[in-house]
Parts: C-alpha cells; sequence; structure tokens
C-alpha cells in the first residue's frame, strides 16, 4: 500500500498558511482535503498524491499569481490565459509539484457554489462540500470512493458547519436535480463497494458508513422539492443531467 507523503501535506498547510497572511481565502479540496479530516489515518485509506487541489475566492484571483510565484511556484501561462478565471494551474520550479486551483465555485460534472463558503474552515472547503465534490463524479474511481467511505467513516452528520451539514447537501441538491442524481448514484456505488467485502474495516466501521449513507439517504428523500425540480425529475436520465470533463494533461 502506497503512503501519503508527509511533505506534500506539510506544503498544504503552507501554502493555506502563508496565503492567509497575505488576505488570501486558499483552501484545500480534493484528496488531501480528506486526509485532513480523517485523523486516524488507516492504511486502508492512505496513498500518495501528486498534486494539490484548492479553491480560491473568485474575487482574489488576480492575486494568486504574484503570492505563487512567491512560493516558488510558477504559473502555466497558457492553462491560465485561457482558463484563468475559473481555474489556474501552478508549477513548483524545483520538484515539479503541480497545484490545481478552482477559483470561485468549483465546477466539474456538476458545480457547487462556494461564495461565503470559504470562511466556515481554515484549511479546506466544507465538509458538506467536500463530500459533495466527491459525489458528483460521474465516473467514480477506487480513489474517490475511498476518500468517501474515509470522510463518511470519520466524520459525524450534523445540520452545521461543524460536521458534514446535511441540510448543506439537501439545499444543493434541491437546486439542482443533476446533482441529486449523481450523488445518489454514488451512494448506492458506496454501499456495493462496501457490502462487497472487498474494504479492510471492521464490521462496526462498515456498519457506521452504512448507517450513514442511509441517513443522508433519507433526508434527500424527504427534502422540500420545487416545480422545476419535480419536472426535472420525471424526464430522468433521458436527457444528459451532467458536464462532460475534458480531462486536463498531468
Amino acid at each position: 500500500m502506497e503512503l501519503i507523503e508527509p511533505e506534500i501535506a506539510q506544503e498544504m498547510h503552507r501554502l493555506v498558511e502563508a496565503a492567509r497572511a497575505q488576505n488570501i481565502h486558499l483552501r484545500a479540496i480534493g484528496g488531501l482535503a480528506v486526509h485532513h479530516h480523517s485523523p486516524l489515518r488507516r492504511q486502508t485509506f492512505q496513498r500518495t498524491y501528486a498534486d494539490i487541489d484548492f479553491v480560491a475566492h473568485k474575487t482574489e484571483r488576480r492575486k494568486l499569481e504574484a503570492f505563487f510565484n512567491s512560493m516558488g511556484y510558477a504559473g502555466d501561462r497558457n492553462f491560465n490565459l485561457l482558463n484563468g478565471e475559473k481555474r489556474q494551474i501552478f508549477i513548483h520550479k524545483t520538484c515539479g509539484r503541480r497545484i490545481d486551483i478552482f477559483v470561485g465555485d468549483f465546477e466539474m460534472c456538476h458545480r457547487l457554489p462556494l461564495k461565503d463558503r470559504l470562511q466556515v474552515h481554515p484549511v479546506t472547503i466544507p465538509l458538506a462540500e467536500l463530500l459533495l465534490s466527491k459525489t458528483q463524479i460521474i465516473e467514480l474511481n477506487q480513489k474517490d470512493a475511498l476518500d468517501l467511505v474515509a470522510l463518511l467513516l470519520d466524520n459525524e452528520l450534523s445540520r452545521d458547519d461543524e460536521k458534514i451539514n446535511i441540510d448543506r447537501i439537501c439545499r444543493l441538491c434541491a437546486r439542482d436535480w443533476g446533482l441529486f442524481k449523481t450523488t445518489s448514484i454514488n451512494l448506492s456505488r458506496l454501499e456495493d463497494l462496501l457490502t462487497s467485502g472487498g474494504l479492510e474495516l471492521t464490521e462496526a466501521e462498515r456498519n457506521t458508513v452504512l448507517r450513514r449513507i442511509e441517513e443522508i439517504r433519507k433526508a434527500l428523500a424527504a427534502m422540500k422539492k420545487n416545480l422545476f425540480w419535480m419536472a426535472r425529475d420525471r424526464v430522468g436520465t433521458r436527457l444528459r443531467w451532467y458536464t462532460e470533463v475534458e480531462e486536463v494533461e498531468r
């Protein structure tokens, strides 16, 4: 089993702290953010990370180039010129480590609005959005599935942002039927993974995750749906409900 390199986690924290000192709201997203919220560091979920992914506030995007240059990174000039309003890439000048930054909202298969949400946690995006950033993936791979299991195992559901805010999950899924649909599909995929016996978890750990999945599923079923949402639900998967994402070259 490959283990996380301690240096990359330390680098994530170094960048977040340095950005804070310059009044830049830089918050981790992706596997390293999940790692931050999984304090037990179980062997089952440990792996290497090639990149560090962040979200930055849209109003601060013009500060990013100077900031990362000062931290030892150079911008991907062509990519940033074409995509800089929504996404930017920086490469470490010595080791080649890549920083991938979503500017403003997180947009991949589905859009997660993050305005006024980058102040919730000092290091990462809020736990509810972190969970949805994984459940919004149409082609969920093993690493992303394991990240979801780790997140649900180590973090309780609640009605506030101190834990995984189930109200926030429902609010975003009520606004976007497509996000609801993909999230529902991936919750079922997680259940299949957990019940297959392929993960090195105790029975108690497996039941904890399954119980939290069921709590989310019940909350989504009970959430208030507007007429537009219900009309889209009747159309269902006959119409594509997600954005096809082009892979950015690594």
